[in-house]
């Protein structure tokens, strides 16, 4: 498996292992997550992605109660914070709003450090553009987070070009990645100037829903699902195998985040590594997804 370097404290594997669901699964035991991450592994992918919201604010420690020393020391752990919604701890919230005050990045970070029972966060993402943030106390607090050792990197999700250079601005240390929807049906991001800003400054996006949610495979969208099939059957692997290496033959270096709780699935996400893309089988499934040949 790739592995992409994102500065001295962080090197990632090019595919990622998306918690989102976790609490979703019937079984959340001990040993059916720890059978998760050794599937991960045994694949090469060490890199889980978290957040506090993920699972109404349980997915993370879902995850902990499973991290035995040894698998801790074999992966990498993104989570995220700033998104307070009115459920689990923050049940009184009188309506969902975005947080990156000093105080709540520093208690987030504190709350996932217990849950998950480790020491450190390899990558902390704030989740969110807040149009309240005030970029000097929200820069500030990410520097001091770095500099305790609780975080090794951070960066930030969803964030536009001008969000990141604010952010950026009020900072010693450096955003590392920006995680952000991408996918062959969401492919705005390779023409809107997301992609090129990032690709532009050496900094290697993370693209979440890389499958579209799983609509890729509804019906309305047969026609990309069929010219995925042609390429999957050649190779070997299935039709969403083939729509995550199309983002892996892009060299903006996008890191997919893969999130499903079947197992089987799980052992397949590799896959992606096995098929080669070239530029004329990336702009024949671009065209399906535009609907249209390009200009």
């Amino acid at each position: 498996m790739d592995r992409v370097t994102f500065d001295d404290a962080l090197e990632m594997s090019r595919l990622v292992y998306g918690m989102w669901r976790l609490g979703d699964d019937a079984d959340t035991s001990v040993g059916h997550i720890q059978n998760k991450i050794s599937a991960c592994l045994d694949q090469g992918i060490t890199t889980m992605d978290q957040a506090d919201i993920y699972g109404g604010y349980e997915a993370e420690e879902i995850m902990g109660n499973a991290l035995k020393p040894e698998l801790r020391n074999q992966i990498e752990i993104v989570t995220k914070c700033d998104i307070v919604a009115p459920v689990g701890r923050y049940a009184d919230a009188k309506v969902k709003y975005y947080d990156t005050s000093r105080a709540h990045i520093m208690a987030s970070v504190d709350h996932s450090l217990r849950l998950m029972k480790i020491d450190h966060i390899d990558l902390l993402l704030i989740h969110r553009p807040d149009p309240l943030m005030d970029h000097r106390e929200t820069g500030a607090a990410l520097d001091e987070l770095v500099k305790s050792g609780k975080v090794r990197s951070v960066g930030v999700s969803n964030f536009r070009p001008y969000d990141w250079d604010l952010l950026q601005s009020a900072m010693t240390n450096k955003l590392v990645t920006n995680q952000i929807e991408i996918s062959l049906l969401h492919h705005e991001p390779f023409t809107n100037g997301d992609i090129a800003f990032h690709q532009m400054n050496g900094q290697p996006p993370m693209a979440w829903s890389p499958l579209g949610g799983g609509a890729l495979f509804e019906g309305e969208n047969a026609n990309i699902r069929a010219a995925l099939k042609a390429i999957g059957d050649a190779d070997g692997v299935d039709e969403g195998a083939v729509a995550i290496a199309w983002l892996l033959a892009h060299p903006a270096r996008i890191l997919p985040v893969l999130g499903t709780n079947n197992l089987d699935r799980i052992k397949r996400i590799g896959d992606a590594a096995k098929v080669q893309i070239d530029r004329e089988t990336w702009f024949d499934l671009y065209t399906h997804a535009l609907g249209r040949e390009v200009a």
